[in-house]
């Protein structure tokens, strides 16, 4: 079977790769990246075969992974075009860069996007999935086996994307624990008992949820006592405009995949 092959040695494919193995997964992954030192540091700490060329890359794969920042996916398909002559299924992990675009710039490619969360490191990741009109059943068989490999996949419409990509970040969580850990140092916490706390309240509650069948509103209920201090701090995050804020931030986001889009 021909291998995996990435284009883009960085963060995500090191994730992504990570989370194959924990699983044993046992194709051969290919990465190629300009850069020597990112293909030699995924080699000796994954044991890929890194790929320096790459036409070399392309014409070996069985299915090839774009994973390259938005703005560099435009000259990286000018760089490909000339020898993408196969029916090959390629996935894009780009944000906000349309399908449409992407067919236009080399329409023999059959393309997906695919939206991994870099939690899939530790198995437990969240990836959404988009298709072109040719793709085929078993192509997109094989690429959902793939992402569910390292956690739960889901396929959603294209033009819900940008709002899934702002939404499930799991950079929310760390920067949510990050603040509270902050902020529980400022009124008086050593920072271990600040990081005990602020995990508690973010992770362990959050898992118990996932875990059991009591309705959100309820627990929040539970846990908010009228009258106590819980209340009161979800009051104040309130009035200061805690709801908007978030709301602010996701469209932030959709505006920069336009951005990406539009490139």
């Amino acid at each position: 079977m021909k291998p995996i092959v990435f284009v883009g040695g960085g963060r995500i494919t090191s994730a992504l790769i990570a989370g194959l193995q924990l699983v044993k997964f046992g194709r051969r992954i290919v990465v190629h990246d300009r850069h020597a030192a990112k293909l030699q540091q995924l080699r000796r700490q994954y044991g890929i075969t890194a790929e320096p060329d790459l036409r070399q890359a392309v014409d070996c794969a069985g299915l090839l992974i774009i994973a390259v920042r938005p703005d560099a996916v435009r000259p990286l398909l000018k760089a490909i075009m000339p020898f993408a002559r196969r029916r090959l299924t390629v996935v894009s992990l780009a944000a906000g860069v349309p399908l449409a675009k992407l067919r236009s710039a080399i329409p023999s490619l059959r393309w997906a996007r695919a939206m991994p969360s870099p939690v899939c490191r530790s198995g437990r990741g969240l990836t959404a999935l988009a298709f072109d009109r040719d793709v085929t059943p078993g192509a997109r068989a094989e690429v959902r086996k793939l992402f569910s490999r390292v956690g739960q996949v889901i396929e959603i419409p294209e033009k819900r994307f940008d709002g899934f990509t702002v939404a499930y970040s799991s950079s929310h969580g760390y920067h949510a624990l990050a603040t509270l850990i902050a902020a529980a140092e400022a009124i008086g916490l050593d920072l271990r008992t600040a990081r005990t706390a602020a995990t508690h309240a973010l992770a362990d509650g959050i898992d118990a949820w996932r875990k059991g069948n009591v309705p959100l509103q309820e627990l929040l209920q539970e846990a908010a006592t009228p009258g106590g201090t819980a209340a009161a701090v979800m009051a104040s995050l309130d009035r200061a405009g805690y709801k908007n804020i978030l709301q602010q931030g996701l469209r932030a986001g959709i505006r920069q995949a336009r951005k990406n889009a539009a490139r």
